[in-house]
């Protein structure tokens, strides 16, 4: 997905030109900090206290240019015009949030508010339109057929640091489906531009699997599958651009 990102990007803005990036969501800072390694100037928006923790650990060990560059702000998404006016932001993420917020409407009209004229907005969101396809591919027929009339889900049980994982998964989430978003998107001035399927082979793998040998191929298909129809309509999650119009 930081490749789509990246190629978003660099079709959008000028080479070298250093852009105001929103993270919102931005949980440990990975992509955050990827990005203010890149000389962009990022602001990261995140609720949970445990996670800016990280995130701040995470950003002290980097250099100093790149720490001047990155400034970690604690509040919710829902809450942007509290924190920032209106246009400040050349990009906008909201990347693995929108399954947690029940009415993602307000939201999102709230992040196209924080974007400049011609600003990207990069959503990361669970495909409402697949969710039958990991409960199929494990053979859970019960819960496939479950899966086609609803767009609310159990996310998979996640292991620990401590290697144990927990007897029952996270509370119930929401997935998204594309026809949806893409008429929200067009009805808060921040029209589709591109989509991507994301973990359109690799949604089962465990989270404890080892790393392949041929991991690069892996990562090829991956991509090619989620630029690709009809792969990319059954994968995982969607990664949808929008631009401010």
């Amino acid at each position: 997905m930081a490749r789509q990102l990246d190629e978003q990007i660099a079709g959008r803005f000028r080479v070298g030109r250093r852009l105001r990036v929103l993270d919102v969501g931005m949980g440990r800072g990975t992509q955050a900090l990827r990005l203010a390694r890149a000389g962009h100037d990022v602001t990261g928006l995140e609720h949970d206290p445990v996670l800016i923790a990280a995130a701040r650990e995470a950003l002290a060990a980097e250099p100093e240019g790149i720490r001047e560059r990155m400034r970690i702000v604690e509040g919710d998404g829902r809450d942007t015009g509290v924190h920032f006016l209106p246009g400040s932001f050349d990009v906008v993420l909201c990347h693995g949030v929108l399954m947690h917020v029940e009415e993602p409407d307000p939201l999102l009209a709230g992040l196209a508010r924080m974007l400049a004229h011609g600003g990207l907005l990069s959503l990361l969101v669970r495909n409402g339109d697949a969710l039958a396809m990991r409960p199929g591919l494990s053979g859970d027929w019960a819960g496939a057929l479950a899966a086609f009339d609803t767009t609310t889900y159990l996310p998979r049980a996640r292991t620990d640091s401590n290697g144990e994982t927990p007897a029952r998964p996270g509370p119930e989430a929401r997935a998204d489906r594309l026809g949806e978003l893409t008429a929200t998107l067009a009805g808060i001035g921040a029209p589709l531009y591109a989509w991507y399927g994301v973990r359109v082979f690799t949604d089962t793998a465990a989270d404890d699997a080892e790393i392949p040998a041929d991991l690069e191929q892996l990562l090829a298909v991956e991509e090619r599958a989620g630029r690709t129809d009809p792969y990319r309509g059954v994968a995982a999650l969607l990664h949808l651009c929008g631009v401010r119009d």
